[in-house]
This record gives structure tokens, sequence and C-alpha cells, in this order.
């Protein structure tokens, strides 16, 4: 499996004695390289080996078998022409890069234990697999890794923040509104409402932002609701709708079927069209909020509720916004609301607890959901530390 050709070269894990090419040159690994994590390009940028005491300097590629280069066709692309070392399990064959130069070949096996420890958790029953090996993990491996876990989510949730930047025309103001609105449906609704705001004229509806009636009526007549609420706002929708030429959705899309009455589509409409009413929805307030208190003073709730919103729409837009203008101070109030917030009570934050992981505050179970959705349910144990651990265990 080349992912563990990848793995052993990576860390070092190479014979006893020295690695030979295969016409019987000493290799010297100098510097491994940087390991390319996309799926196009040389497995390794800008190695350094030396074979018989002379530097090379370049890209290396891995395959099972040296007959792969062919099966993949990088005989053909110009981008592996600068490759100097071709490593392999098996050197079944001699390969020519496009521009006619025999690679140089190296072959290397991966070490019994770490072929044993992989396929032990790729086949364990246990989930996670490696539920063993954690609680002998140091504290300061395991901190280590959950804040790149952390950083990792943010940046995640900030890359949907910017997509939407972009839908809105580059407007920061109109991309943390649908962010918010999106977030405003939770899982159920959420693209419903992201359906919904994309087709929201803000600018029409900021004509009207001192009458909370007709904003409500914008807003539900917008989504194809008016059939939910009083009939009163039927005929201001009509109104508005002939004002400013609007087209609303198709009311089809949103979901009722086993939601809870408060969080009806058309209730969370309305809610949210009070608080841009009363002007509790803007980018600018937002950027003010420095603590968990005053995020809840600006929206206007408490609780479990409050925690969802910081954390999938006010800590990653803080962030994206921070980062995107070179603010360091409001990226590092992004983490800090993630860890001021107490930790979610889910079935993966259990599972974790139950595997020895100490969980302290939001900023932990985020870590934990990206582990379990970004490396876990994808068997990236190679990627992983935790991972990383079992596999190197004797």
């Amino acid at each position: 499996m080349e992912k563990l050709l990848h793995y052993t070269w990576k860390h070092r894990m190479l014979p006893l004695g020295s690695l030979h090419t295969t016409d019987g040159r000493e290799i010297e690994v100098i510097d491994p390289g940087l390991y390319n994590l996309t799926d196009s390009g040389p497995d390794f940028f800008n190695a350094k080996v030396k074979v018989d005491g002379i530097l090379w300097a370049g890209n290396v590629e891995m395959h099972c078998r040296a007959s792969d280069w062919y099966r993949h066709r990088h005989d053909s692309d110009p981008a592996y022409d600068n490759v100097v070392l071709h490593v392999v399990e098996q050197a079944d064959m001699d390969v020519e890069t496009s521009s006619g130069r025999t690679l140089t070949a190296a072959e290397l096996s991966v070490p019994e234990q770490l072929r044993r420890n992989y396929e032990a958790l790729l086949t364990s029953d246990r989930y996670p697999p490696c539920y063993s090996i954690i609680p002998t993990l140091a504290s300061l491996k395991v901190h280590s890794w959950m804040s790149t876990l952390q950083t990792e989510r943010l940046e995640q949730k900030t890359h949907a923040m910017e997509e939407r930047v972009k839908v809105m025309n580059g407007s920061w103001e109109d991309g943390y509104f649908a962010t918010l609105a999106h977030n405003f449906g939770f899982s159920i609704n959420g693209e419903a409402f992201e359906t919904w705001v994309r087709q929201m004229p803000m600018q029409a509806v900021a004509h009207h932002r001192d009458d909370l009636f007709q904003v409500e009526a914008m807003f539900i007549g917008q989504a194809g609701l008016l059939e939910r609420v009083d009939k009163k706002y039927a005929s201001e929708y009509k109104y508005l709708q002939a004002k400013f030429h609007l087209e609303p959705m198709d009311g089809s899309m949103w979901k009722y079927l086993r939601t809870r009455p408060q969080n009806f589509a058309h209730v969370r409409l309305m809610q949210l069209a009070k608080m841009y009413h009363e002007r509790r929805t803007g980018l600018s307030e937002l950027l003010a909020c420095e603590t968990i208190d005053d995020i809840s003073k600006l929206y206007g709730i408490k609780g479990s509720k409050l925690d969802l919103l910081v954390i999938n729409t006010a800590a990653p837009t803080i962030f994206a916004y921070g980062r995107s203008h070179g603010k360091e101070y409001l990226c590092d109030r992004a983490f800090d609301l993630w860890e001021s917030l107490r930790p979610e009570d889910n079935r993966i934050i259990r599972m974790w607890k139950e595997c020895g992981l100490e969980v302290k505050n939001a900023g932990d179970t985020q870590a934990l959901i990206q582990l379990k959705n970004e490396y876990c349910d994808r068997k990236e144990c190679i990627r992983c530390r935790f991972g990383h651990e079992y596999l190197s265990k004797k």
C-alpha cells in the first residue's frame, strides 16, 4: 500500500543498513522532502539525498511497483520530470520521464510491525480503533494535536464563510448575514435558509428596516411561507413585491416534519426579522463583541441556542474577517470564544470521553468532531497524531 510506503519514507523508517539504488549505489537521506497532500504531482517535494556522496535535490515519487509509473501515466506528464528518486517496494522494471531520462530507483520495504499495526487499525471492530493507545498519551501531545484540530475545524467553517462572501459579490456584511441565516435553520433547514438569503434583496429590505412589519412581510413572503402566517402579511408582501419586482422561493423547500414548533421555519424567520430590524445582525456590531456575554446581549439569546450560534456563526465570522484583513487579535478572539463555552454533549464527544480524553470546553469538542469526521471516518490514521502513536508502538 502506497500510503504505508509514504509513511515509512516520511518518518525515515529506513533499513538498519544503508539504503541503496537498484544498481548498488549508497543513498543517504538528508531531507525526505515536503509531503504532497494533494492528488497531483510527485509525492514529496524538495527532497535532498546523497547518492554515492553526491547531493541530489528534487522530488521523490513512490509506488508499490515500479511499473505503476506507467500505469499512472507519469511517463507522459512533465510535472514528474524533476523527480530525482523513484522509491518502490518492488523494482520490476526501469522507468523513464517524459523527457526520456531513466530514473534512479531504490527499493524500500515497509517494516512488518508498521504493517501489522496499520492492519489492526483498519480491521478493529472498536471505534475509534486507536482507543487502547489514548490513555497512554502524554498530555502535551494530546493538547498539541487538539489545538491543531481546533484550528482545522475553525478554518473549515471559515472557508464556508468566505464562499458566502464571494456569492454575495464580496460583501462581508451580506456574507455574515447569510452565515447567520444558515445557522438559524440548524441542519434541517440550513440549505433552505441559504437559498432564501441569496434571493433576498438586502438593499431593498434596508429601505424598510425601521418598519418591523414590512421586514417580516418581506422575509416571510420571499420564503414562500405566507400561508403559515397571518393573512395581513400577504397584502403587505404583495405591495413590496410589486415595488421591488420580487420573486419568492419555492416554499416546499422548507422542512417541518419532526421539527419542534419553536424551530419552525417561519418562526425562525420572524426572529431573524426582529434582530435585523433592531440592528443586531450587523458585522460591525459582532466585531465589537469581545466576550460571550457581549454576543448574548447582541443576539438577545442565552443557553444552548447561543452556544450553537457562537460555535457556527460568531467565532468563524470573526476569525475569517480577522484573517482576511490581517487583524490577528480577531483570530485570537475567535479561539477564546470557543474556549469560553461549555463543552458540547453528543455521541461523538461521549465516545471520546469513554476513550479517556479530557474535554474542557467547546474548543475541545469541536476539535474532536474534526478528528472523527476528517480522520477516523476517512481511515486517515496515517495523518493522525493519535494514529502515529499507535503505528509506532512495538
